[in-house]
């Protein structure tokens, strides 16, 4: 989310994700609340997501490690449980299909609220005029990808059961802060958390608590008096590892190595893969076919797919290839990858379960690379699955991680370090 989105409208600049009108005002109780058995209050998850974005075009649904961004997100908020409703307020087309994809809610917001200008309270409370059944929002930011279940489950407790107004995310830090020295100005800085004469350790020293803006709860009541925070409210340190907040870490990758190792990845366990199985056509090669003066069928492919595929047999991971179409024996042959090859399958999604019953593997340590109508199927049944970046939409739309190579131009290489980042990520919880 861009900055100015973060904050409460003012006049001027307000601070991260603190609305600048004053001190707010304590609350007493919310809406409901005393009144006998009824219904909990509805408590909805909110993620704020419009087109528009100075820095990275549509940054909420570029894709962070195979998924949308904003995917992330929805799927920690969809797997909390505690949420009545999970929405997303966009004001873009390609957003609103990527949530309602993840099985989110989508409330188009107004142009008016989908300024530069406009700030993150001005679309809550557009909200609130159009949901009059909810009564706390979560506002969680898309651009924390490293959120889990666990942190808004925690939360929702401290709302519903500790009677908390408002709750809003911190992480520490361990940062010696100084005075800023204006340019043309003749002073000296000044330490403003340490004594330079008595650095402390780090070990002795707690740090300082900062927003990390990756949510923010409130009651009804206070946002409508025009605060995020106020009443009777708290904060919810996040693991340093968790917050991740791609507004900070704008180096891509970097936040992409980050979500890998620390990020959620559903409900169910990861498992180690044994069986990666790959579409020939338009995946281990580009789809191109080239016939000789002789009749002699040629492709291509990239070395770097070759050494992804021995990477993954030292893996000890079985690696198959599949193909609808009837490929030349010889043409395979001459590629030299030494892998189990099914030509002529009319029946993919069968043949892969022959495999996996054959050598004694649930569906969630299969891998599959496809890219056609025809792998939709098995990328849909298998425990992981992705396309090339050049995949048709039908495929795109049935996997968990869509590659940035296109198909014969290092698709499997990359699919195959996804994976082995995957299973260090596997073996790394079972030592916990």
């Amino acid at each position: 989310m861009d900055a100015l989105e973060k904050g409460a409208a003012t006049s001027g600049p307000a601070p991260r994700g603190r609305p600048s009108r004053g001190r707010p005002p304590k609350l007493q109780r919310s809406r409901g609340a005393g009144r006998g058995l009824e219904k909990p209050p509805h408590l909805a998850a909110l993620v704020l997501a419009r087109g528009g974005s100075k820095g990275i075009p549509l940054k909420n649904i570029k894709r962070l490690a195979g998924v949308p961004l904003i995917g992330w997100v929805l799927r920690a908020a969809l797997d909390a449980g505690v949420f009545q409703s999970v929405w997303v307020s966009t004001d873009h087309d390609e957003i609103e299909n990527v949530a309602k994809q993840f099985g989110a809610q989508v409330h188009r917001r107004s142009s008016e609220t989908s300024k530069d200008s406009s700030t993150s309270l001005d679309a809550i409370v557009e909200f609130l005029n159009y949901h009059n059944e909810v009564d706390i929002v979560g506002n969680i930011q898309a651009t924390s990808p490293c959120l889990h279940p666990t942190d808004l489950q925690k939360v929702a407790e401290m709302i519903r059961e500790e009677g908390y107004d408002s709750v809003f995310s911190v992480v520490r830090r361990h940062q010696f802060r100084w005075s800023e020295i204006q340019k043309g100005v003749r002073e000296v800085t000044e330490p403003l958390n340490l004594n330079p004469a008595k650095r402390p350790r780090r070990q002795d020293w707690d740090g300082e608590l900062y927003e990390n803006g990756s949510f923010y709860f409130a009651k009804r009541h206070l946002i409508e008096m025009g605060y995020l925070q106020g009443g009777k409210m708290a904060y919810y340190e996040m693991r340093a590892e968790h917050s991740v907040d791609i507004d900070v870490d704008i180096d891509w990758p970097i936040a992409e190595q980050r979500v890998l190792r620390f990020g959620y990845f559903g409900k169910e366990k990861l498992k180690e893969i044994k069986l990666f199985v790959c579409n020939i056509d338009g995946c281990l090669t580009n789809g191109h076919i080239y016939v000789s003066g002789d009749q002699k069928e040629i492709i291509s492919y990239d070395v770097k797919d070759a050494i992804g595929i021995s990477l993954l047999k030292k893996s000890g991971i079985e690696v198959r290839l599949i193909s609808e179409r009837a490929c030349s024996k010889q043409t395979l042959s001459a590629l030299k990858l030494d892998c189990k090859t099914e030509v002529s399958v009319s029946d993919k999604l069968a043949i892969v379960d022959e495999w996996r019953k054959e050598m004694g593997l649930c569906w969630k340590e299969v891998a599959y690379l496809g890219n056609e109508v025809s792998d939709e199927e098995c990328l849909k049944r298998v425990g992981l699955s992705a396309v090339p970046a050049d995949a048709c939409s039908g495929a795109q739309k049935a996997v968990g991680y869509i590659c940035k190579c296109n198909g014969g131009r290092g698709a499997i290489r990359e699919f195959a370090e996804h994976i082995f980042l995957l299973i260090e990520k596997v073996n790394n919880s079972c030592q916990k």
